[in-house]
């Protein structure tokens, strides 16, 4: 981060010193939520937790060298003492961020895609200027300032992650990191418990474009042409709009969409400033979306088409079990993709598992989607439906959130015991696994987080049985 004083930071989130000797010590280092990470010239926010309190670990910041503490009461070593640290955080990052005239912010939603996006987006983005973006999936209250408070002013690019759970959400966050760009990539399904449908949904991702500066400013909208009510978002926002998708009309489309026997999709990515071939090194056709959106905000943004084909080419996912595709030494093939899902995810990784897995036995190993309301029991009958259209060889359901997988199945004809299982837990999930796959197997293993199903794909990647043959064919 550019450098705050203690003082600084006390001024703007309204907050008192307290045991600091020296108000004018600059915090150079980085501001960090857990005291292992504290180092030399490090801001220490100490936030209470249901398990965890933050400021049971102040003694170890400061000794790590963090110039001082964001705490909810004095401490005993230097603090700025606020009555609320996360929304504390929020206005130091703005604070911070008013100081970088020149960043350029962007930021990203939707229901489904938005982590591997902003991956893309932040490769493209590099080759015009150093460009910072999120951790893993650092996109709420705690996350969105954690990564404005990562940029300086050698920053050109800051991509900024915005998930939301409720109305409001985005809003407040675009209140943190003021977007001049805003990327919205689809509307769906995941955590209609908390919106209700898809329309209460998109009226919550649209706080994005709500909040751009108007096109005579620089604010410019990416929307997704395929999806009808993102594209709906053009009416409410004042910034400049530019869409992507495989529709003739999209400013930036896709044409020519082929898939590699790994699942990899290529394609001709078409544009006004020029066409220019892709070969993406990511597993799935729901890539190709993702990667139009990146490729849509960097060409307004100066890169041009050859540079953005070129490092759409060469980007790799940079965000652990999303796709993640290993082959085992013995031939099994173990394509990790538990870190989150919701209706339109677990349908792209059944047709990505489907590709992968041709001439090959497949296995959809699948748990709950969390989040999803009353649409809950409908679509995980569904999804059981998907997979037996789509010839999935073998079916592993594990708990009962997800029990409707294998009634959707079953209504399409799947005979449960020999092409279906049911495992109450992981840990059942995976001893079973470790029975019956053999080398030449596709295994996905897709749930939601909360589920920990990326326990069975770790697991089977741990070792090879003894004496399992190197590199088989099913």
């Amino acid at each position: 981060m550019i450098p705050l004083d203690l003082r600084e930071v006390a001024a703007a989130c309204g907050g008192t010193l307290t045991d600091v000797p020296d108000p004018g010590v600059p915090v150079t280092g980085p501001v960090v939520i857990d005291s292992r990470e504290a180092g030399p010239g490090s801001l220490f926010v100490a936030l209470p937790g249901e398990h965890v309190d933050g400021h049971d670990f102040v003694d170890q910041a400061i000794s790590a060298g963090a110039v001082g503490v964001l705490a909810q009461r004095r401490v005993g070593v230097p603090a700025v003492v606020v009555d609320d640290p996360m929304t504390a955080l929020g206005r130091v990052a703005r604070a911070a961020l008013d100081r970088l005239p020149g960043v350029i912010v962007v930021g990203l939603t939707g229901s489904s895609g938005k982590t591997s996006t902003k991956d893309l987006l932040a490769q493209v983005l590099s080759v015009a200027g150093r460009t910072v973006a999120p951790r893993e999936s650092h996109n709420n209250e705690l996350g969105v300032p954690l990564t404005v408070l990562a940029a300086d002013e050698q920053t050109r690019f800051l991509v900024v992650e915005m998930g939301a759970r409720g109305p409001g959400h985005i809003a407040r966050l675009c209140d943190i990191a003021p977007p001049r760009v805003g990327v919205v990539l689809n509307v769906g399904l995941a955590h209609a418990g908390e919106f209700g449908d898809r329309a209460a949904t998109a009226k919550a991702k649209s706080e994005l474009v709500r909040a751009l500066p108007s096109a005579e400013a620089g604010g410019l909208a990416v929307l997704n042409a395929d999806d009808d009510l993102v594209a709906a978002m053009a009416d409410s926002t004042l910034a400049r709009v530019v869409t992507f998708g495989s529709t003739a009309g999209a400013d930036v489309r896709a044409e020519h969409v082929v898939l590699d026997p790994a699942g990899r999709p290529s394609f001709d990515m078409v544009s006004g400033q020029g066409s220019a071939h892709v070969d993406l090194r990511l597993h799935g056709a729901h890539h190709v979306p993702n990667a139009l959106a990146a490729a849509a905000a960097a060409l307004e943004l100066g890169v041009s088409p050859a540079a953005v084909a070129s490092a759409l080419s060469s980007a790799t996912a940079r965000s652990r079990w999303r796709m993640e595709v290993v082959d085992r030494p013995d031939g099994l093939t173990v394509v990790n993709d538990a870190y989150n899902a919701n209706p339109d995810s677990v349908r792209a990784g059944l047709e990505a598992l489907v590709v992968i897995g041709q001439g090959r036995r497949t296995w959809a190993v699948l748990g709950e989607m969390l989040e999803l309301g009353a649409a809950s029991a409908e679509e995980h009958v569904a999804v059981g439906r998907l997979v037996q259209r789509l010839g999935v060889s073998r079916l592993l359901v594990v708990g009962e959130g997800a029990r409707g997988v294998l009634f959707g199945a079953e209504e399409q004809g799947r005979a449960q015991g020999e092409e279906s299982e049911f495992m109450p837990d992981a840990a059942g999930a995976l001893e079973m696994l470790r029975s019956q796959v053999r080398p030449g197997d596709v295994v996905l293993v897709k749930a939601s987080r909360g589920v920990g199903l990326e326990r069975v794909a770790l697991g089977l990647l741990e070792s090879v049985p003894a004496g399992a043959p190197r590199g088989g064919d099913a």
